[in-house]
């Protein structure tokens, strides 16, 4: 494999589609010496053909505000890559969705999904829809006009959607109202991360955050360290964040910052209960806005406008809201205040440059495909409990959980061993990732 003149192709390709492009070079040096071991992937071009989508669905998403006046959207489903099981992957709703963001999503989500040992494809989809300060009506409406494009698209053994930013248990829900209206058919397996009661599963709203801080867990242990007594800084105040604060809170650490678009709260002491359930306050009234958290909190909580969460001193730094947030200046800063360990909890939550700076630092870091892989799994839970008609508990399936993580942990630790014993869970991930799609790529043909 050479990579700059795969590179260069898929650059002609797509031009101007940095993050999709970044995303695919990242994967694609790390697995290279690998790859390079096998005659046979390369005879059947499996790199030349695992970095197109298999699909792009582009469409026009046309509703109507509480005013009365037709607005407009683009939406999109990005179908990847199916080797390995029927696509799957969230629908991001956000202003600056765009089909190069969902393709670097989708890409991304093919070796995330890998990692789990489920049988699942990598598929992303959105739309340029921004959901900050919209009543529950007009998200309503602009979801139904969504699935009414896309619904022929989705099923339970041709592609399952989930929620990602801007699409929680809400949108979910009014996502789902509109599918089984035009399906004609209560099928579960079409949507996961559904309330519970009317398939969805326990546990899933917190499986991204839970899952993120079972793997970051293994980090620290593997330094023979603990969690006990750490400080975190995480980014966002969603679903993801939002698990990740209370699992974190309960295996010891202590959540000192949380961020939002207007600034960061530092929090005094760490977070707790009434913390965490106002969380969810914060996410239902789409104000988008920490400060809340320090109006509601003023003894324990101080806002800073304009700052990021990477400005409060950690000892572990968990990117948690969107893509490329932590930037080499943020890197620097973290480093300097004595940061432990970083891992993206957000799909690719870090810029290349801050990676690098990271891991030249010998900082262990966990990159998103692998640290957050715990939401996609659940889902995954979801759709077996559907399939077979099962109730589990939520002991059950954070046991599961558990399992999944800690396995996918070890794929990571073992792929990514470096001569000196140090563990580069970047390389790990991918190569691991990797290796189980491109066997199925090859078992299957030319397809």
């Amino acid at each position: 494999m050479k990579v700059n003149e795969i590179m260069a192709n898929l650059e002609a390709k797509h031009p101007g589609e940095a993050e999709y492009l970044q995303a695919v070079r990242e994967v694609l040096e790390t697995i290279e010496e690998e790859y390079n071991k096998h005659p046979e992937f390369e005879a059947a071009k499996i790199v030349e053909r695992i970095v197109e989508p298999d699909r792009i669905f582009t469409f026009r998403v046309t509703w109507v505000d509480d005013k009365g006046e037709i607005q407009t959207n683009l939406g999109y489903r990005v179908q990847f890559n199916a080797a390995l099981g029927a696509y799957k992957g969230g629908l991001r709703f956000h202003k600056a969705v765009n089909v190069s963001m969902l393709k670097f999503l989708g890409f991304e989500q093919i070796f995330k999904n890998s990692l789990t040992n489920l049988p699942l494809g990598g598929a992303k989809g959105g739309a340029d829809f921004d959901p900050t300060g919209k009543s529950d009506a007009e998200i309503m409406r602009f979801c139904q006009a969504f699935m009414y494009e896309l619904w022929r698209n989705i099923g339970p053994d041709q592609d399952s959607p989930a929620g990602d930013v801007g699409v929680g248990g809400r949108e979910i829900g009014y996502l789902y109202g509109m599918y089984k209206k035009l399906a004609r058919e209560h099928s579960t397996g079409a949507l996961t991360g559904k309330s519970y009661g009317w398939g969805g599963s326990l546990m899933r709203p917190e499986a991204t955050g839970f899952g993120a801080i079972y793997y970051v867990d293994r980090m620290v242990k593997q330094k023979g360290d603990t969690l006990k007594g750490k400080k975190i800084a995480l980014s966002g105040f969603g679903n993801v964040a939002w698990g990740a604060a209370q699992k974190a809170t309960e295996l010891g650490a202590q959540v000192v910052a949380i961020s939002g678009p207007d600034g960061v709260c530092e929090i005094k002491g760490g977070m707790d209960k009434a913390m965490f359930d106002y969380m969810l306050v914060m996410r239902a009234n789409n104000h988008n806005k920490v400060e809340e958290m320090a109006q509601q909190f003023p003894d324990r909580a101080v806002f800073t406008p304009g700052k990021k969460a990477w400005s409060v001193k950690c000892d572990i730094a968990c990117p948690s809201a969107f893509q490329n947030e932590l930037n080499e200046d943020d890197a620097k800063m973290l480093l300097a205040n004595g940061v432990k360990y970083v891992a993206e909890i957000s799909n690719m939550g870090c810029q290349p440059a801050a990676i690098a700076a990271i891991q030249k630092a010998g900082v262990p870091f966990g990159p998103g495909k692998a640290v957050n892989a715990g939401g996609v799994a659940t889902s995954g839970l979801e759709i077996c409990q559907n399939a077979g008609h099962i109730n589990w508990t939520a002991e059950e399936v954070d046991k599961k959980l558990f399992k999944i993580m800690n396995d996918i942990y070890d794929l990571c630790a073992e792929y990514g061993k470096q001569a000196d014993g140090s563990i580069n869970y970047v390389k790990g991930a991918n190569i691991a990732g990797f290796m189980r799609v491109a066997k199925a790529m090859l078992a299957q043909g030319t397809i």
